[in-house]
């Protein structure tokens, strides 16, 4: 499986693969294997909410020990840092991803997307998917106005 139907995948469904807000946290890692938990977490105990357990550039955020919200970090210009579950030989996989090529994949699948207006501004633009409501952030990867956005992550959260 590519990077962009990963990407697409997520952005229809809210889901990535079996990984699902709702679930707990001991069943994300039994999938996924212990994940890294956020500094908060060993400060305060596993009881503390809102904070992410990591899996490279896969987070999973923790409320009540269940998931709450789904992220997949990319770095442009590097290599996909996910796990297996979520993309097999992720490793050879480029991170790269422009926003005109993942607007044009959303479109293709039939993924309405509306620009979100509460993360567009100064060089930094974002769409939000429907029904899914997943959110795309894109940026400048530099100084240089002339070139494309790249995708810097994807997430998505419960209220």
């Amino acid at each position: 499986m590519a990077l962009m139907n990963v990407l697409v995948d997520f952005a229809r469904t809210g889901r990535i693969g079996p990984l699902h807000c709702g679930m707990l946290l001991t069943e994300a890692e039994d999938l996924l294997g212990p994940g890294r938990p956020h500094p908060a977490h060993i400060m305060k105990g596993p009881d503390i909410d809102g904070y992410p357990y990591s899996w490279n550039g896969l987070q999973l955020v923790v409320t009540q020990r269940a998931v709450s919200g789904i992220w997949i970090n990319l770095w442009p210009g590097s290599t996909a840092k996910l796990p297996p579950l979520v993309l097999p030989d992720s490793e050879s996989s480029q991170a790269t991803v422009l926003r005109e090529e993942l607007v044009t994949a959303l479109d293709t699948a039939g993924c309405h997307h509306e620009v979100n207006p509460v993360l567009t501004f100064d060089e930094q633009s974002s769409i939000l998917t429907q029904p899914a409501e997943v959110c795309a952030v894109f940026s400048l990867p530099g100084r240089d106005h002339r070139v494309p956005h790249y995708l810097d992550v994807m997430h998505m959260h419960t209220a």
